[in-house]
């Protein structure tokens, strides 16, 4: 650790690490799925987390992002110079799916075990709840340099509306670094999967299944487009092959609407293919819905149909160096908290910190309570051990990014040159 070392250890003692559980179980009480017809939204979690933050003497900002969708960011000044870090986390989850599916109540907050259950319970309200008590523990420490913005988001299980709203602020411009406190098990992720989502329609002519010949039917078409996807996959995954954090690129057919099951004697006259692009660094984005597209063109004049390939999102690979500043800080951290050498991941997906790094610049790593595979799955916890952990984790490497003459802003700008 840096000469800080026994300031960061204070911090990581003064966690209460029973209002970080506490927290959590409330937090996972609150069903914050986006759901309208429901009457659910992340509201009721934004006003808790604010409510959390005005106890502390913290002035949060309250901002709705849509209706009744807020982003909740804080402030903390530590009262010297020195870089701005942030820690980011999201306030909604997906849907609880079939209660009969759950062995306990996907909303109970329960702790059986030592492990705290509930949908959100990893994904991510434990990381909420700890990037909170983290940088409250570094603020009871004493003065330091630089300020901690902490950021409870909307909408990342969605299109990611709160993290796009926070890249246009001011604020944003002045973050040096971010900690995203997703579930990564014990892994520090500095990179993650870029993502390209397409929508492909299929147009051809309607007619009687009794009497195909006077249809053009684009289900075929759209059948061999999927092959030709799987061919395409096949060539990515041999160059440029597979990360070693990352695996390989995946083009994942995930949607498939044409025709109706009530008129099977009908040959549409349209049907549309969505397609999961997940590509690693070396994957040209734009090249890549380029030859989507010639290979439809081709497969359409074969067919006598057309096709319009529309990219719907496209989301870079996030990579931040395994040396820069926040990722040493982290790996500092870890290692004075658990004793055992930390463990360099990668996101198999996106988060937040993939429109921090595309729209702000922002170096990120991910790395949070939770496993890594439990999000959005029956009976979804986190160890309760865990939650104390990385937040003594998150005190720690607060302190040792703003003190750690890491040349924090330089960085940055290197990164997203």
């Amino acid at each position: 650790m840096t000469s800080d070392t026994h300031a960061s250890l204070r911090a990581g003692h003064l966690v209460d690490e029973q209002a970080v559980v506490s927290l959590t179980q409330d937090l996972v009480r609150i069903p914050s799925t986006w759901d309208a017809g429901r009457g659910r939204s992340e509201q009721p979690v934004a006003e808790l987390v604010a409510q959390v933050m005005r106890g502390f003497g913290w002035r949060p900002e309250v901002t709705e992002v849509v209706p009744g969708r807020p982003n909740v960011v804080a402030v903390v000044d530590g009262g010297l110079p020195g870089p701005t870090l942030m820690f980011e986390g999201h306030t909604d989850v997906v849907t609880e799916g079939s209660p009969e599916e759950w062995t306990v109540d996907p909303f109970g907050g329960d702790i059986v075990d030592g492990r705290l259950y509930g949908r959100g319970s990893a994904d991510m309200k434990a990381g909420v709840a700890a990037m909170i008590h983290a940088t409250r523990a570094v603020e009871l420490a004493g003065p330091f340099p630089g300020r901690i913005v902490v950021a409870a988001l909307v909408d990342e299980e969605g299109q990611m509306l709160g993290a796009k709203h926070f890249t246009t602020t001011a604020l944003a411009r002045e973050v040096d670094a971010a900690i995203v406190c997703e579930p990564e098990a014990e892994e520090i992720c500095a990179v993650a999967k870029g993502a390209v989502r397409l929508l492909v329609t299929c147009t051809g002519k309607m007619a009687h299944g009794a009497m195909p010949q006077h249809g053009r039917n684009p289900v075929p078409a759209v059948a061999e487009l999927v092959a030709a996807l799987g061919r395409f996959q096949k060539e990515l995954q041999a160059d440029p092959g597979e990360h070693v954090h990352l695996g390989p690129t995946y083009l994942t057919p995930t949607v498939l609407d044409a025709g109706s099951a009530d008129q099977l004697n009908v040959i549409p006259g349209r049907a549309v293919l969505g397609v999961d692009c997940r590509t690693v660094p070396g994957v040209d984005h734009a090249a890549l819905a380029a030859r989507v597209r010639s290979d439809a063109d081709a497969i359409g004049t074969r067919h006598g149909v057309t096709f319009a390939v529309e990219v719907v999102d496209d989301r870079p690979c996030a990579v931040t160096p395994e040396d820069h500043p926040v990722s040493l800080a982290v790996a500092e951290a870890h290692r004075a908290v658990t004793g055992a050498e930390p463990v360099f991941g990668g996101v198999p997906g996106a988060t937040d910190g993939t429109i921090l790094w595309r729209d702000s610049g922002i170096p990120n790593v991910v790395y949070g309570p939770g496993p890594k595979w439990i999000a959005h799955q029956p009976d979804e916890y986190v160890e309760v051990d865990d939650i104390v952990r990385k937040t003594k984790v998150y005190a720690e490497a607060a302190l040792a990014f703003l003190t750690g003459a890491t040349g924090a802003t330089g960085a940055r700008a290197g990164a997203a040159s």
